[in-house]
């Protein structure tokens, strides 16, 4: 009798187990899939066959700094090490917190006198005031991206920044127009329609002195066709802006010089990049904005 129910005994527990590792089983498959969309979502730069990824947002802070050193007339190395010091930092987001007084995408301090803490809070700000430092350390072009981002930020943590270097060099390269068609971003589709104004408004941000943006406006039968002539070597970086931009101010295609990003084809968990077309010349960037449904 005793040895029949160590028997029962025995088989209820691997019932139990078989339960509970299906369960198990199942748990996982189910977050996975819940999660899938959401992991899926982000931009990637691809240089040199190597590819690197970040949250939309990110990528958002990655341009916009990236742009400004163009706008100063700085190197893309000087965007490299911006990048690193901000991933490092704040993960490259504008967060309004940190060690002590620090806050903003390079954690600056208003008691180190960096600004003031609204200042600090503006990207275009503390982006500028990063390079105001960086540009004036001798030699640091030659610098590792690690040793100069330690002598503008002088941190705790001195070699906190080598650990970023490539995805911070493969972002910059992409975003300062080095590496054509360099940067692509999976998205969910375009559920609101965007604001041409507010495209116009961030180009011009993006493009400072740049170039002259006063774009052509017409209907098209995806949304809104704004086409940007911007003159030179700038086209793939104002390209990738809006590529960048694209979730935030809903954008559903960007075209320049022969190719188009199409927001329908590099859907989440879909990244197609960029494909030829015959919408764009190179001195043109023609930017499609979701319409109203």
């Amino acid at each position: 009798m005793k040895a029949r129910s160590a028997v029962g005994l025995l088989i209820s527990i691997l019932i139990l187990i078989a339960l509970l590792a299906g369960a198990g089983v199942w748990l996982a498959r189910t977050l996975n899939n819940a999660l899938e969309p959401r992991l899926a979502v982000g931009c990637t730069a691809t240089v040199a066959g190597s590819s690197y990824s970040m949250a939309t947002e990110q990528a958002r802070n990655a341009a916009l700094i990236s742009e400004i050193s163009v706008q100063r007339g700085m190197p893309a190395r000087a965007a490299s090490i911006a990048l690193a010091t901000a991933l490092q930092e704040s993960a490259l987001r504008n967060i309004e917190y940190g060690d002590l007084d620090s806050v903003g995408l390079f954690q600056q301090r208003p008691s180190q006198d960096w600004g003031t803490v609204e200042q600090i809070m503006d990207p275009v700000y503390s982006a500028n005031a990063f390079y105001n430092v960086l540009e004036k350390v001798p030699g640091y072009l030659d610098m590792s991206v690690n040793d100069a981002a330690q002598t503008v930020q002088r941190s705790g943590f001195p070699e906190a920044y080598a650990q970023h270097e490539a995805l911070a060099r493969a972002f910059a390269s992409a975003l300062t127009g080095e590496t054509a068609g360099g940067l692509s971003c999976t998205l969910p589709e375009a559920v609101a329609a965007g604001l041409p104004g507010d495209v116009t408004a961030g180009a011009q941000e993006a493009m400072g002195g740049l170039a002259v943006l006063a774009p052509d406006v017409l209907p098209g039968e995806s949304g809104t066709v704004m086409t940007f002539d911007v003159p030179g070597v700038h086209g793939w970086m104002l390209a990738h802006w809006a590529v960048a931009n694209a979730l935030e101010l809903g954008i559903v295609e960007v075209s320049h010089a022969g190719n188009t990003w199409d927001r329908n084809e590099n859907k989440a968990g879909t990244n197609v990049g960029w494909q030829p077309s015959d919408i764009a010349t190179a001195g043109q960037v023609v930017i499609t904005v979701a319409g109203g449904s």
